[in-house]
């Protein structure tokens, strides 16, 4: 989500940690969501093993519990450290693109349902088949078909949307 500078989705901005890449420069690579990518296959393989090991108990005897052990204390130590380096380089420093957000909620079609009890499902169908098939906003289609900007501004505040109940912005 965080691609880019100017390319994908733009949602978001990772905290830049290093050098971009040696093609696109100005890139910034998400290293540490990419460690605990790593970190998670371990654990995968580190659970294989626990669950091999388990399974080759006889007679109420486990001669393997110290790789049980060693593999799940080793598992809760990774975790426990990729947690904490996750949050503190990577979700503490991730910023919002407000601009682009706010720009991919105008002129997305998901939207025109809040229309509906102002305008009713019929005429905000319309509002979403012609927007779609020209490839303009909503709200430039509504406001052509006659809907008042007042009403549009008040159904389709998305923020309004992000918090129906309230709460900061």
């Amino acid at each position: 989500m965080g691609s880019g500078p100017r390319a994908g989705f733009g949602e978001i901005a990772l905290p830049e940690l290093q050098k971009g890449s040696s093609i696109m420069p100005g890139k910034v690579n998400p290293v540490i969501p990419e460690v605990v990518i790593q970190v998670a296959a371990q654990v995968i393989g580190n659970d294989t093993a626990i669950t091999v090991a388990g399974s080759q108990g006889q007679f109420e005897l486990n001669v393997r519990v110290p790789l049980i052990a060693r593999n799940l204390l080793g598992s809760i130590r990774l975790l426990a450290s990729a947690s904490r380096i996750l949050n503190e380089k990577c979700v503490a420093g991730v910023e919002a693109n407000v601009a682009t957000n706010e720009l991919h909620a105008e002129v997305t079609l998901a939207t025109a349902t809040a229309l509906n009890p102002y305008i009713g499902y019929d005429k905000a169908s319309e509002i979403v088949a012609e927007a779609a098939r020209s490839g303009r906003a909503l709200r430039e289609v509504a406001i052509e078909l006659g809907v008042e900007e007042e009403i549009l501004t008040e159904a389709l505040d998305h923020n309004k949307m992000a918090r129906p109940h309230g709460g900061d912005k």
